[in-house]
């Protein structure tokens, strides 16, 4: 029987091949991430934290400083359906390590609700060991 570890080595296998293919031949200096950020994503990463840090508009659900987490194993916490679903592809790749190259900080990503009219912004913050 697979387990959430199995899942998580897959993935972490899966994307550095992928990621050798996009970016051979490196070239010096570049795509190489400095030995403290190499350091620091060497910790576990347990899950990923929504915070909401802001609101405008009118939302039923969400409040500024309402916090869900999402790990291997679920959602804990309340997240409208249409947020959860929206965010799901980024919370689910900040929790196999994936890193994306436009943040300052590969740890903490921000996310817009898909209600244009009435915008919840939600930042994502990996949890790490």
């Amino acid at each position: 029987m697979r387990t959430a570890k199995h899942r998580r080595e897959f993935c972490k296998e899966g994307s550095a091949a992928a990621l050798r293919l996009l970016f051979l031949p490196v070239l010096p200096g570049v795509c190489q991430p400095d030995v403290a950020e190499m350091e620091s994503m060497e910790a576990k990463i347990t899950g990923v934290v929504g915070k909401v840090i802001s609101v405008k508009g009118t939302c039923a659900i969400h409040r500024v400083g309402d916090e869900m987490k999402i790990t291997e194993h679920g959602v804990q916490g309340n997240v409208c359906i249409h947020a959860l679903y929206s965010m799901l592809p980024a919370a689910f790749a900040m929790l196999y390590g994936a890193r994306f190259p436009w943040l300052q900080n590969p740890d903490i990503k921000t996310h817009a609700c898909p209600d244009a009219a009435n915008p919840v912004v939600f930042e994502l913050t990996r949890i790490r060991e």
